[in-house]
């Protein structure tokens, strides 16, 4: 029989000596305040629900018109993936500053994933919106309502990860606990 020797075993302060977030250790880790913010409210914040609202819009706009068959409803998915699509942009461009300028917020892996979440739901939201610039009638189905089906699922997990950013890291908001 082989005798395994006794392993040691360090005490409970070695133990929180030894494990040390390498993350958690820079120095501005926890410096995550908005920098692109009016009167201490991210602009971010504030934008992201224009592209939220208008992706289920147009959701909305193209089972409309599958259901009806009526003109307008794809004229208005027209308008609102473009405008989807500009409203996340200009979000983008407020995120894409933040992530940059702010050490707490770029040091964050989750912030990353965040940002290539958005950028591929940009990408759904602007082919949404060119495909429908042909012939917004004819682009409605199946292309179209595919594509806003595409673009809501994206929206909601681009959205549940920068809401997981916002309420359980506190990235971009204020430090001085003021409304």
């Amino acid at each position: 029989m082989v005798s395994v020797p006794e392993v040691s075993r360090p005490e409970t302060s070695d133990v929180d000596e030894i494990r040390v977030d390498p993350i958690a250790a820079q120095p501005h880790f926890h410096r995550t305040e908005s920098r692109i913010a009016v009167a201490g409210h991210p602009i971010h914040a504030m934008l992201v629900a224009f592209p939220i609202a208008l992706t289920m819009c147009t959701l909305g706009a193209d089972g409309f018109y599958w259901w009806t068959g009526d003109g307008f409803w794809a004229r208005a998915a027209l308008w609102s993936s473009g405008m989807a699509f500009l409203f996340g942009v200009a979000a983008g461009l407020a995120g894409t500053v933040e992530l940059l300028l702010v050490p707490g917020i770029r040091a964050r892996a989750a912030s990353w994933t965040h940002f290539v979440l958005a950028v591929m739901l940009l990408s759904i939201l602007g082919a949404n919106w060119g495909y429908r610039l042909t012939g917004y009638e004819q682009a409605v189905l199946p292309w179209g309502l595919l594509l806003s089906v595409l673009a809501a699922g994206f929206t909601g997990v681009t959205g549940w990860h920068g809401g997981k950013l916002v309420f359980d890291y506190h990235l971009g908001t204020s430090s001085t606990g003021k409304a």
